[in-house]
């Protein structure tokens, strides 16, 4: 095994896969990158109501904006705000150079269509990698075109420098994506696939879900059940990336963060795990970034 900067130990048979500090990494390279070139990338988050989580969100990706050297443009709407009247702004965005990438947070208020909403912003500064043209070029292997999905692209990320790290090879391994959304399973499905894997895309749904991870060499979670993969579901030796973010009530009455996997259990069988909070989580907003930064470059 080599030294990686991401991995730590964690005290049982398992490493820690470090988010933030992989995100750090990305972000202070960009940062360096940006100054550079000359270049001042602009992201515009557009927020509709006041929902607390996206909140927090809108805040967080603003100020990672703003430390790597970004224009950053935060819009908020109220919650009231007419389909119409939101993609008036989308298509704003979309006619101003100054802005290389458009967010806008999910989740939408009902009365909205979010899948209008994601078609109406330019593929070109589709920082999110959801416009249908985005998702139809990582399908077809092309994302030297693509702006790729945030959440799963942070998670190859941590998937490949921890079996780098290991001294393995992603290349003929099989692997699990438990879960098949369109925002994390069916793109990181795709990646996997890019990296000559052999995948196996799971959900609630799958029969003996038990043993189809326990075949897995590397398992993504993000199915949205807390600590539903238990660790004797795990092969040994296997890298696991947890998306999932749940929160759930203590012994003590206090919530707490828990990811899809229960954690405690997996160290005890896996080489690598990232941990919930501070494993795939940072890593969705450098990746928001760096596509930011890849829009910025193509425009010019």
């Amino acid at each position: 095994m080599t030294h990686s900067p991401i991995l730590r130990p964690s005290g049982q048979h398992a490493l820690l896969i470090d988010g933030k500090a992989a995100a750090a990494l990305i972000t202070a390279d960009i940062g360096r990158d940006v100054a550079a070139s000359g270049l001042k990338p602009g992201l515009a988050v557009v927020l509709v109501g006041s929902d607390a989580a996206s909140q927090v969100y809108v805040k967080s990706k603003g100020k990672m904006a703003a430390a790597c050297g970004f224009h950053s443009v935060q819009i908020d709407l109220p919650a009231e705000t007419p389909e119409a009247a939101l993609i008036a702004h989308v298509a704003s965005l979309n006619d101003d150079p100054a802005i290389h990438g458009i967010l806008v947070q999910m989740p939408l208020p009902r009365h909205i269509d979010a899948a209008k909403v994601i078609a109406a912003i330019s593929p070109t500064k589709d920082v999110d990698g959801f416009h249908p043209l985005n998702v139809g070029l990582l399908a077809t292997g092309e994302t030297e075109k693509a702006l790729v999905a945030c959440t799963p692209a942070g998670a190859l990320h941590l998937i490949e420098a921890a079996s780098s790290a290991l001294g393995l090879k992603l290349q003929g391994m099989e692997a699990v994506v438990i879960g098949r959304s369109n925002i994390v399973g069916k793109p990181m499905a795709q990646l996997l696939l890019q990296r000559d894997m052999t995948v196996t895309v799971a959900h609630s749904r799958t029969r003996d879900l038990a043993d189809v991870v326990r075949r897995a060499d590397v398992v993504v979670a993000a199915v949205g059940r807390p600590e539903m993969v238990r660790g004797t579901w795990l092969k040994r030796g296997a890298i696991v990336v947890d998306v999932g973010i749940n929160r759930i009530e203590g012994d003590d009455g206090r919530s707490r963060l828990v990811g899809d996997v229960a954690f405690s259990e997996a160290l005890d069988h896996v080489a690598a795990i990232t941990p919930v909070p501070g494993g795939a989580g940072p890593m969705t907003i450098a990746m928001l970034m760096q596509n930011t930064f890849v829009a910025a470059k193509r425009a010019r």
